[in-house]
């Protein structure tokens, strides 16, 4: 960096050490000298016109009240005027760059008044009436001229202070706005990795429990029946770990996982067959055709409506349940209704879930427009009742 951009950068960075400069550089320059001329009333005066200076921007508007009174007791006091009166240029490019409007205005009015009693008080006039006022009108003009000067500077920079300050402002409400939208894509994420989880591990592990369940009462009765349930077990934890792999690979960015088929509509037979094996008598039935084809994402959807609904019927209808899966077609999407038999409202609460998977389904669905109905059935058993509509183009 070179040397005078961080000369810039330390003035920027250190303005009350500035104005503590400047103050004690014009108390050396314009006041010391009063006291080796042993004149003390223009040493006082003029340390009170320079002093304010290391106030000038902390605050403004006092620090130029303050200069303003010593200006009007060096009018009327002395018969010469003193250096430092000059310094009230400074003040008011200071009052016009950082106090409040009403203050800069004032500041300005009081400067151009000042500087007419300035004149009056202190200008060497020649003889003669023609000489006193042409000197007199030269002279006001002149220092006027140097405050108007003074005080449009000083706006200016005022001006410019604002608008830095006003596109720091909207950068840093920016950055918010990009960290708050990059939080809500991770809790999305989250969300959606947390709904993956839930409808692979919570369907897969209701299966096994279930047919665990059964092995080990049909070991003792039937070994050829506890061979096959443990067959399915083994068969649905493996199904279960390709999918918590292809889960993996799609967060790791393995392109070899990430293209893999995801589940869709045509694989619920299989689901449904993995179901029965379990020992749950469940019944498809398909109707009407669709009008068109469905994202993949809303098929993956319907897909998962369908296990999560199966997986609650295991977890939570009791013995001796039976279920019915319609897939239905109409003109506006697709209907799926998930029905069983089982206890209902009257279920355990020992038994009963967090409700994380009516959850997931609601979260899954809302990303196409879609919706979600579960409760008990009046005459008892328990119900889904999904939609999803078309994809508009």
């Amino acid at each position: 960096m070179r040397v005078h951009h961080r000369i810039y950068n330390w003035f920027q960075e250190n303005p009350g050490k500035v104005d503590l400069i400047i103050m004690l550089s014009a108390f050396a320059v314009s006041a010391l000298p009063y006291v080796a001329a042993a004149d003390l009333p223009a040493f006082a005066l003029s340390a009170l016109l320079i002093i304010p200076l290391a106030w000038r921007r902390t605050y403004p508007w006092q620090s130029g009240a303050a200069m303003a009174v010593a200006a009007l007791l060096n009018v009327a006091f002395l018969s010469v005027p003193v250096p430092a009166q000059a310094l009230v240029l400074v003040m008011v490019f200071s009052l016009a760059a950082y106090a409040p409007r009403w203050a800069s205005l004032g500041g300005l009015v009081l400067a151009l008044l000042g500087g007419a009693m300035f004149v009056v008080r202190f200008s060497f006039i020649p003889n003669g009436p023609a000489g006193r006022i042409s000197a007199f009108l030269m002279t006001l003009v002149a220092i006027d001229a140097v405050v108007l000067v003074s005080w449009t500077l000083g706006d200016l920079m005022r001006n410019r202070r604002l608008t830095v300050q006003a596109l720091q402002d909207r950068a840093h409400r920016l950055e918010i706005e990009r960290q708050q939208e990059r939080d809500l894509a991770a809790a999305d994420e989250r969300s959606h990795i947390a709904r993956e989880m839930h409808d692979i591990v919570a369907h897969s592990l209701s299966v096994i429990i279930t047919q665990a369940d059964g092995a080990r009462y049909a070991s003792a009765q039937d070994p050829a029946v506890a061979t096959e349930t443990l067959g399915t077990i083994a068969e649905t934890g493996r199904a279960s770990l390709r999918d918590m792999r292809r889960l993996l690979g799609v967060l790791r960015g393995d392109e070899v996982a990430s293209v893999r088929p995801l589940p869709t509509l045509a694989d619920v037979e299989t689901l449904v067959d993995t179901v029965r094996r379990s020992g749950l008598e469940v019944a498809l039935e398909r109707a009407g055709a669709p009008r068109r084809a469905m994202p993949s994402g809303a098929e993956l959807t319907g897909y998962r409506v369908v296990q999560e609904g199966l997986t609650n019927v295991l977890k939570h209808a009791g013995p001796n349940a039976s279920a019915q899966v319609l897939l239905e077609w109409t003109g506006r999407g697709l209907q799926i209704r998930i029905d069983d038999d089982g206890r209902g409202a009257g279920a355990d609460p020992a038994t009963a879930g967090s409700g994380q998977g009516i959850t997931g389904m609601a979260e899954r669905l809302s990303l196409y427009d879609g919706t979600v109905e579960a409760a008990p059935k009046p005459g008892g058993g328990f119900r889904v009742h999904a939609f999803i509509p078309y994809t508009e183009a």
